[in-house]
């Protein structure tokens, strides 16, 4: 049996979250029971203060503090609200107990911005991790010897693990299910909890939006002229001359401000005008393509797949099927 902890660190912390870390997991052990099998996971809660603030408002009494933990296998950190700083601030103790219970073997799962938590304990330096993509670029530039694989669902790394944001972080519990169970027994928590368990990357739902924080103001210049102009046919040596600077420089500089090369980068925001066109209107995949600069129907697919994850026509039969799903769900619930 695993001693699974969760933790409720301070500040306001995901109430959906710890409840469905519980519901998953005593679903786990009820159907194991019901098979004849010994629990897979012992769930208790600790918190470095006994009254704890919850997300809407709710408060959340918690008897065991972390220095009465005596001993655990898991250790999972729910989201937190707030901003980097404030919640690193406020957790510098809980910071240096996670590394101390790291030191000791117990794994540690960080479920959305709890990925925070184990980047500011230093327990991912240099380990590939993911959160919300919202927070990535902040974190990038506070935490650059951090690997974020922002593209990804989930992560797992040296006994640590991490999962992407919204409602990815059911995604990790079903790997956490699979990996101390079997994988027909993550199948069927899929099937309970209604969890695309193939689901491996949170490409499709990443708006994108270029890195600007930086001082370089030809390169924002350059930017800004790209998502101004997308519907063109744009060039390194055309921004290059409209911006006065040096082909190999603009290329160096560029890839340095914003993490992207200026391909890359216009790629990205035709890609990204793109998939508003294919959320907002009726156009065909052809026009759409027109529409941000692209003629030759295979290169527009083959960037679309490689930056959005799926293909236009998989990514318009996604919203089609949540927008079926939105309309179906009051009559089944009548």
């Amino acid at each position: 049996m695993k001693n699974t902890t969760i933790l409720i660190p301070k500040g306001e912390v995901s109430l959906s979250q710890i409840e469905s870390i519980t519901q998953m997991f005593t679903a786990v052990n009820e159907a194991l029971s019901e098979s004849g099998a010994e629990p897979a996971f012992q769930l208790e809660m600790v918190a470095f203060k006994h009254v704890n603030h919850l997300s809407n408002g709710i408060t959340l009494n918690v008897e065991k503090h972390i220095y009465d933990l005596e001993q655990t296998d898991l250790i999972i950190i729910p989201e937190m609200k707030g901003d980097i700083e404030t919640i690193l601030t406020e957790n510098k103790e809980v910071l240096g107990w996670l590394i101390v219970q790291q030191s000791k073997g117990v794994e540690i799962a960080a479920l959305s911005k709890g990925t925070i938590m184990l980047i500011g304990a230093g327990l991912l330096k240099n380990k590939q991790c993911t959160t919300h993509w919202m927070i990535g670029e902040e974190l990038k530039r506070k935490f650059p010897e951090t690997k974020l694989q922002l593209f990804k669902v989930l992560t797992d790394e040296d006994g640590l693990y991490t999962s992407a944001g919204g409602f990815s972080y059911l995604n990790l519990l079903l790997y956490l299910v699979e990996k101390n169970t079997s994988r027909e027994m993550s199948l069927l928590m899929s099937k309970i909890f209604e969890v695309d368990i193939d689901r491996n990357s949170q490409s499709p739902f990443i708006i994108f939006r270029g890195l600007k924080h930086h001082g370089d103001e030809p390169v924002k210049r350059a930017q800004e002229y790209i998502e101004e102009n997308y519907r063109d046919k744009l060039s390194v040596d055309q921004l290059a001359e409209k911006f006065l600077i040096g082909r190999r420089s603009l290329e160096r500089r560029f890839k340095k401000a914003t993490e992207n090369t200026v391909i890359e980068y216009i790629q990205r925001v035709k890609m990204e005008e793109a998939r508003k066109s294919l959320e907002a209107s009726q156009d065909t995949v052809h026009e759409i393509m027109a529409e941000v600069g692209y003629s030759d129907p295979k290169a527009f697919r083959e960037v679309f797949r490689k930056m959005v994850g799926i293909s236009p026509v998989e990514y318009r039969a996604m919203l089609n099927r949540q927008m079926t799903g939105l309309h179906t769900a009051p009559a089944e619930e009548q």
